[in-house]
């Protein structure tokens, strides 16, 4: 797991190895550079696998330069079908074969998480993969740069610009959506994306599509779930294959559980570990996670942090996002993996991905439920009644959605809606104005095969509430500490065996995760199967009251003036009384960077 870095055209020197320093946290063991005139192709590694010096980037075959972030983990598989004189044991090599072999669609035989440049004489070819697990962001103008984090390429703006389409995507779906960052100039590739960049010209393209499988390929329940268990095996196998020492994150749930049941059956007993909350054990899953480990027989390690040891990092932890966020668990987790860290571990398991591709959200269902009122044949009245009267509810929405004719589900992570949007900035927001930033996934989504509901949901969540939310925050927070996260969910082969399967069986039975649980039921026991889900649930509000770090969001309106006072004050009010909060860590967080780059 490493950082890239590159630029195409004038730089200075000075300039471009600080910028690159900034992004040594994800690469503290080796900092390589290649440059030339109009070039400085760059890498900070973190060695995980062939930790021997032959493997340092940017690595160089004749006109060839590679920059490389990720893991491939099928990278022997491949060694083994490729006529190419092999100097290293990295995966790092192979791509390099690949590429000499087949072209741009050696990323097709990829297996794994990756962020890649590769410079082919003077074109460049910008790779992240599948579902999003690895970072690329890049700027145009004088030169072409790219790098791992915003980080790195801020020192190369002239000014900080807000760009208002990352600010409204991030109200609505608490990340801002592809290409968009909140630095104007800064955009980022999308999961499964590559860009090709040549004479000063760029191009984008889709290499990979969810959609692109055929669906109900399987509609036997029995076959599902021994082809669903073979790859989930498969999967977690693979990503155990390491030269450095490796932990886990366990809880009290399933997800955790099966990972640690499948490492354990390829003879790998992973330390885990589990965060804990000193004055609020309510929160947290210590007592479950303790069974777990029990039942499991692993060693489980508790980690227990406090309100002074959550303000104290938290200032850390939004740095390290670069741009808002929404996501309360970055700082517990951050100080979870800081610990990991200094017991010696550079690379964590976590279950990302189980929820989306198992239907593991309650509200999946709900939804499924809701949706059956757009069959109604007399609701001219409703539509008319929901029109008229406005409600904070999510559930007024949702109504009001199906009685207009209109997107229902617009992910799981849907926070402010457009009409609460209009209410509370001191701008004109018109309502579904938000579907902008879902109709390239919605027009690829129609325009598919694929015709359930739930397909959607899942699609939509992998690609928002998954990449550019739940692994931006899992990669930022371990990155920090200099340790790699692998999720074994989100191998791109077990995503697509489920897009093949009849949707049906996945939620004809309305149990969260029905599959998954069917796999497990003879490898774990029901007080895990059976367990009700919790999710990584934290103290952040009770935490930003008490501290009165809420004040910053009323401190910074006051000097921009972008949100109605009354109503953000009847947000701050409702906070305390346990409503909309991550409506309003969402707001603290905005103002956090907006007091850091714009005042």
């Amino acid at each position: 797991m490493c950082a890239i870095f590159g630029i195409i055209g004038k730089y200075n020197e000075q300039q471009a190895k600080s910028a690159l320093a900034l992004l040594s946290h994800r690469g503290p063991d080796h900092c390589g550079i290649t440059q030339k005139e109009n070039l400085f192709f760059a890498h900070q590694r973190l060695s995980i696998i062939d930790t021997h010096h032959r493997s340092n980037q940017p690595l160089k075959h004749n006109n060839i330069l590679l920059s490389f972030n990720g893991e491939i983990y099928n990278f022997k598989e491949l060694k083994d079908s490729l006529d190419f004189d092999f100097q290293t044991e990295s995966d790092t090599e192979v791509i390099i074969a690949a590429y000499l072999k087949w072209g741009v669609d050696f990323v097709h035989h990829l297996r794994g998480m990756f962020a890649i440049a590769l410079l082919d004489g003077e074109r460049l070819y910008l790779f992240r993969d599948r579902l999003g697990k690895k970072p690329l962001f890049y700027m145009e103008g004088k030169s072409f740069i790219f790098a791992s984090e915003i980080k790195a390429l801020k020192p190369f703006l002239s000014t900080y610009k807000l760009n208002n389409d990352a600010l409204l995507s991030y109200l609505s779906f608490l990340a801002p959506t592809p290409p968009h960052t909140f630095y104007e100039g800064i955009k980022k590739l999308a999961a499964g994306e590559y860009l090709t960049w040549e004479k000063g010209r760029i191009t984008c393209k889709r290499y990979f599509d969810l959609l692109d499988v055929i669906p109900n390929i399987i509609t036997n329940k029995h076959e599902a779930i021994g082809l669903l268990e073979e790859e989930l095996q498969r999967a977690t196998a693979l990503r155990l294959d390491c030269d450095v020492p490796m932990a886990s994150l366990l809880s009290g749930g399933i997800d955790s559980a099966t990972l640690n049941y499948f490492a354990k059956q390829n003879n790998t007993h992973l330390q885990t570990y589990t965060l804990g909350y000193k004055e609020f054990a309510k929160y947290d899953e210590r007592e479950n996670a303790k069974i777990s480990a029990n039942l499991l027989g692993v060693e489980n390690r508790q980690i227990v942090i406090d309100e002074d040891d959550f303000i104290t990092a938290s200032n850390s932890v939004l740095d390290a996002l670069d741009e808002p966020l929404n996501d309360p668990a970055a700082v517990p987790l951050y100080l979870l993996f800081q610990q990991i860290r200094q017991d010696g571990y550079r690379v964590v398991f976590s279950g990302e991905g189980a929820d989306e591709l198992f239907l593991g959200y309650r509200q999946y269902f709900e939804y499924l439920d809701i949706e059956k009122a757009a069959d109604l044949a007399h609701k001219n009245w409703l539509k008319k009644y929901f029109r008229a009267n406005f409600s904070m509810h999510r559930e007024w929405e949702w109504y009001k959605r199906i009685f207009d004719e209109t997107l229902l589900f617009r992910t799981s992570g849907e926070k402010f809606t457009d009409l609460q949007k209009n209410q509370l900035l001191k701008r004109n927001v018109k309502d579904n104005a938000s579907l902008k930033y879902l109709q390239s996934y919605r027009e690829r989504f129609e325009n598919s095969t694929h015709k359930d509901a739930t397909i959607w949901y899942s699609y939509i969540d992998l690609h928002l509430f998954q990449a550019e939310h739940f692994l931006t925050k899992l990669d930022r927070v371990s990155m920090a500490h200099s340790i790699e996260s692998r999720t074994p969910f989100l191998d791109h082969k077990l995503a697509s065996l489920i897009f093949s399967i009849d949707p049906k069986l996945r939620y004809e039975e309305s149990i969260t995760k029905s599959l998954l649980k069917q796999i497990m039921a003879d490898k774990l026991p029901p007080q895990i199967l059976t367990r009700k889900k919790k999710g990584f649930a934290n103290p952040y509000m009770e935490y930003l009251i008490h501290s009165q770090r809420i004040n910053l969001i009323q401190e910074v309106n006051a000097q921009t003036g972008f949100f109605h006072e009354e109503l953000l004050e009847n947000y701050v009010n409702r906070a305390s009384k346990g409503r909309f909060k991550q409506h309003v860590w969402g707001l603290y967080v905005l103002s956090y960077w907006i007091k850091k780059n714009l005042l």
